[in-house]
């Protein structure tokens, strides 16, 4: 992720101190994202990441520990915070709230294959079934409400040809929320795109990058991952990809007929929540060289794809 907080080298020694890991190897900032400042650090004792948590309340944080601490107890390759000496796994340094967690191994996977789409819907559900019948609430700050009151204003700097296709999609939101929030809820990541799994070849290592978590309908999950997993660079969803991924899944926890019905919506509503997500971050980040901005655009191009049936749930029942 982006660093937006730079450290000098005495405030991270003197930070790390309590935790009793070792002299300071070194330490790098993480470039890649748009949320956090992470970094690399390097101790005696092993290898860690560092967070700052730059966006989203304060208060939530306690959140993020619990839910990866039960996730890790469940056996997810999931990072989850250690603690200081004194017993406490949230801190703070530069001001910021932050954790110190041990680092993942794997790489990023930027063309996955059909076996890596199989192995990100396993793990998905694993997630899900782990969480829902003890769910941890939080609602997302960035869910259908603040779709709704955010996009018209977004809108309103979007060239004309486009303008239609959020506010179809807006409307759908407006028309199918009782039904959408009525679906089968867990814990959800909501961020699960390619840079947030880590492999090794195809055997999955690690999933970072929880602070976008909540508690919501798990379609919603599901239709992240796969417009990220599994489309075409014009949008299309590929079934090579796809189709792997929902029978992993499946194969862990059956999909319902509310799901089925409500499938190719949600891949609408997850399209919008990035696209208007990834606008407010161009607009805000504009002429910042180094903060690493996604591309709307992306987004646009999936939403203008979705417009057409091109995936169904399978084993529905």
């Amino acid at each position: 992720m982006s660093v937006f907080t730079p450290l000098q080298r005495d405030e991270l020694e003197a930070f790390l101190a309590p935790y009793r890991l070792g002299r300071l190897r070194d330490f790098q900032g993480i470039t890649a994202g748009s949320e956090n400042s992470n970094f690399f650090v390097s101790l005696e004792q092993g290898e860690y990441v560092l967070t700052l948590i730059e966006r989203g309340p304060t208060q939530d944080l306690p959140f993020f520990i619990e839910l990866l601490e039960r996730l890790h107890r469940a056996g997810l390759p999931v990072p989850y915070a250690l603690h200081s000496e004194d017993g406490k796994a949230l801190r703070e340094l530069a001001g910021k709230p932050a954790l110190l967690q041990p680092r993942l191994a794997g790489r990023h996977v930027i063309e996955p294959n059909p076996h890596h789409c199989a192995e990100v819907g396993r793990l998905l559900a694993r997630l899900h079934l782990a969480t829902r019948e003890q769910i941890l609430e939080r609602a997302s700050d960035r869910g259908l409400d603040w779709m709704q009151e955010q996009g018209p204003s977004l809108a309103l700097n979007l060239p004309e040809d486009q303008l239609p296709l959020l506010r179809d999609g807006l409307a759908e939101i407006a028309e199918l929320r009782p039904k959408l929030v009525a679906l089968p809820r867990a814990n959800l990541h909501a961020d699960l795109f390619r840079d947030n799994v880590l492999f090794e070849g195809t055997h999955l290592t690690g999933v970072i990058d929880f602070y976008n978590a909540c508690s919501g309908p798990m379609l919603y999950d599901l239709a992240i991952a796969v417009n990220d997993w599994c489309s075409h660079p014009n949008g299309e969803i590929d079934p090579e990809r796809s189709e792997p991924l929902l029978a992993a899944y499946s194969a862990l926890r059956r999909f319902t007929p509310a799901e089925a019905e409500l499938w190719q919506p949600m891949l609408r509503v997850a399209c919008v929540r990035f696209w208007l997500s990834r606008l407010i971050a161009a607009q805000h980040f504009e002429g910042t060289p180094d903060v690493q901005v996604k591309d709307p655009g992306e987004f646009h191009r999936l939403l203008v794809a979705r417009q057409q049936p091109a995936s169904v749930l399978p084993f529905a029942f």
